[in-house]
């Protein structure tokens, strides 16, 4: 916990500063640095969200008398607050609600989800909430192997719980509470387990209590989830509305990596994929292709390669936000930047005004992202989640974004054309 109170490095580029003077010069209503630089970070999104904030409809299936029932719990009121533009309102208090909720409501239930190449556990609560079960394979100090590619890297529980802070903090309101919880795996799992689950606990040599369940491929005895001796720490991200009523589609990501060992993806070869996927629904919508542009900046972050396909709510049409589901492969590697992540935001030369000025805010200071992080990770109780270097990268990473935008300006695209502010 003392290594989160270290001051965070500081990053700067003169590219960038020259494209952060020169905007302030040309366009001063829409980037007045100097304000922007003194202007506190909370202040700066209240800004944002009087300027830009729609609210939208809510899911249907909640409006109707039987489904939208007045239930108590904080679950519930978080799945009926969700809206055609975010995951929550921010100043929502059944977020925070529910996340305490997680972290000490008594566990009733425990099954095994089906599919996936790894082990995760559906687990439901006292309250009838139900949370997604993401177990610690390894201590945080371990990252992804310099040989491993990105499909064949473990999941990690503290990458789900800091997409979550992260995304809140960035105010994109698009990944699901997430807190992070101690299980006693024996009687909060193992005796609620069914015997299929059961069967897979063992002790290990070193007299601790592990199980592997049963998955496509890290289900075994050589790729155990093993407690210390017998408590384990896990993520925890709180279920979406059921099917019935919060119908949801899958959408393939066009900017999709191969998945192969030996190809690489159309992006990755050819740089005018943006230009085909921009005519054809649904980013002909600049809503949506901002939105994509958004989540591959989120991913950049985070170091998360990892996004094969993307989810919406179908009651909300084409004009709504992308859900940031399945993080747990972020932060593997705190000294990469792969900035082949980004390659939406430098193909397209498009960014969202809004999501500009935001990254700008945390480049001049005087807060940066990792302190604004720190912060926020420390109210969970497997605090400290992010190890230092991985707080680090990010604000590296801003500087490595904002300079991509420089680079789109140095083009001559027009300012208007390259920083869109389409009032979100």
């Amino acid at each position: 916990i003392k290594a989160h109170d270290q001051k965070p490095e500081k990053f700067s580029d003169d590219a960038v500063d020259d494209m952060l003077k020169k905007l302030g010069r040309t366009h001063p209503k829409m980037f007045d640095m100097e304000e922007l630089r003194v202007t506190p970070y909370e202040s700066v999104l209240w800004n944002i969200k009087k300027r830009n904030h729609k609210k939208g409809i809510y899911l249907p299936g909640y409006t109707d008398s039987e489904n939208g029932g007045g239930g108590s719990a904080n679950w519930e009121k978080y799945q009926r607050g969700i809206n055609q533009y975010f995951m929550y309102e921010p100043d929502d208090p059944a977020v925070d609600g529910l996340m305490a909720d997680m972290e000490q409501e008594t566990v009733i239930d425990v099954e095994q989800k089906d599919g996936g190449t790894q082990l995760k556990l559906i687990i439901t609560f006292q309250d009838e909430g139900q949370a997604l079960f993401k177990p610690m394979r390894f201590p945080r100090e371990v990252e992804t192997l310099p040989n491993h590619f990105y499909f064949s890297d473990y999941e990690r529980h503290y990458a789900e719980i800091g997409a979550f802070h992260l995304d809140r903090i960035l105010a994109f309101y698009r990944v699901p509470p997430v807190a992070g919880r101690r299980f006693n795996m024996t009687y909060e799992i193992k005796r609620l387990a069914d015997r299929k689950l059961a069967k897979t606990f063992f002790i290990s040599p070193a007299n601790n209590v592990c199980f592997h369940g049963s998955c496509s491929y890290y289900c075994d005895t050589g790729h155990a989830i093993c407690g210390n001796p017998d408590t384990v720490e896990a993520s925890l991200a709180t279920f979406l509305p059921p099917e019935k009523i919060g119908r949801r589609k899958t959408w393939r990501n066009p900017w999709k990596r191969s998945y192969s060992k030996h190809r690489k993806a159309y992006w990755e070869v050819y740089d005018d994929l943006c230009d085909k996927v921009r005519t054809k629904p649904p980013y002909n919508n600049e809503r949506r292709l901002q939105d994509l542009i958004d989540m591959h900046i989120f991913d950049f972050l985070t170091g998360n390669l990892d996004r094969h396909h993307y989810e919406t709510f179908r009651d909300f049409g084409n004009v709504t936000f992308h859900m940031h589901l399945d993080n747990g492969r972020a932060f593997g590697k705190s000294h990469k930047d792969d900035l082949s992540i980004l390659a939406p935001l430098y193909q397209c030369c498009v960014i969202r005004y809004s999501t500009f000025i935001k990254l700008s805010k945390f480049y001049l200071g005087p807060e940066k992202l990792s302190n604004s992080l720190r912060k926020s990770l420390n109210k969970d109780s497997l605090r400290p989640i992010l190890l230092e270097p991985h707080l680090i990268a990010l604000d590296r990473r801003v500087v490595l974004i904002l300079k991509e935008i420089a680079k789109c300006l140095e083009k001559g695209i027009e300012v208007e054309n390259v920083i869109v502010d389409d009032f979100f």
